[in-house]
């Protein structure tokens, strides 16, 4: 029966040239790794090397079982992690979210209904979303309404409407509502991770540009010393310390008014928890 740490180590002296080179990578001595290929040939049957008086190489049949040798090293570490990964999921509820807010209080839901297990979760566009849903990798979406997949269900999380943060001295600051039109070709501040909003402002605004900012605290203080304008949603407006001395204008397209759901499969209905908070609906 071949030896995966041998076959490591036949690898190993594939890889460096040498026996001394190949013990030195892998913390071995030269007299184990050298009884390690006399295995070998005892295992495969064959002679492997060719060998003079100082000094051993592989012959074709050795290259020939480095090539297996590897292969088996690679389907070993597939079979290792596939495993683990296997053992993972039955202790975890993978979310994977089109926007940040609805996670907000579902998360906390699903920890506190399954304390047992660890909650996972990311912010992807929406077609990254659908893909983790039906590959297994979530075992949770939360998607637009109008994006549920057929065979899934789907339960409503929040309504969430999308706003635009003006310093009252700006031009558009008069306005009792905007829309995309009128906002496109104007600069932005922009948070990071904002999923399915982030995509949507760059297709109705593309002449705008936008200034990210990964860290909330510099984009806080940017918001609040910047004249740039920024957006905010009904969930976020109240927020006084980061928008004090902006105007919240509500934009009328019905595109920035949006009701995400929680998605799931028949088999992961067990874990559609609809949490209760002031956000949710």
């Amino acid at each position: 029966m071949l030896n995966l740490l041998e076959l490591e180590q036949l690898a190993a002296f594939a890889a460096e040239g040498t026996l001394s080179k190949a013990a030195e990578k892998l913390h071995i001595s030269q007299p184990t790794i050298t009884r390690t290929m006399q295995h070998l040939e005892e295992d495969f049957g064959v002679s492997l090397f060719r060998r003079t008086k100082n000094h051993i190489a592989l012959n074709e049949t050795g290259w020939k079982a480095v090539e297996y040798a590897e292969r088996i090293l690679k389907s070993a570490e597939e079979a290792v992690e596939g495993v683990r990964s296997f053992d993972r999921s039955l202790h975890t509820i993978t979310v994977s979210s089109c926007a940040p807010a609805p996670l907000w209080e579902l998360l906390p839901a699903l920890a506190q209904t399954f304390p047992d297990m660890t909650i996972s979760s990311s912010i992807k566009g929406n077609g990254a979303v659908l893909k983790d849903l039906q590959s297994g990798s979530a075992v949770l979406g939360v998607l637009l309404q109008d994006m549920v997949p057929q065979g899934y269900s789907s339960i409503p999380l929040l309504k969430e409407d999308l706003y635009v943060c003006l310093p009252a001295t700006h031009a558009l600051a008069v306005y009792k509502e905007l829309s995309f039109a009128q906002l496109n070709g104007y600069n932005f501040l922009l948070g990071s991770q904002l999923g399915f909003w982030d995509d949507m402002c760059r297709e109705k605004m593309p002449a705008s540009r936008f200034l990210v900012q990964t860290d909330s605290f510099t984009l806080q203080e940017l918001i609040r010393e910047s004249s740039l304008p920024c957006f905010a949603t009904n969930l976020t407006i109240d927020d006084e310390g980061t928008f004090e001395g902006r105007d919240a204008i509500p934009i009328k397209d019905q595109e920035a008014k949006r009701t995400f759901h929680l998605v799931f499969s028949p088999e992961n209905k067990k874990y559609a928890v609809r949490p209760e908070g002031k956000f949710t609906n």
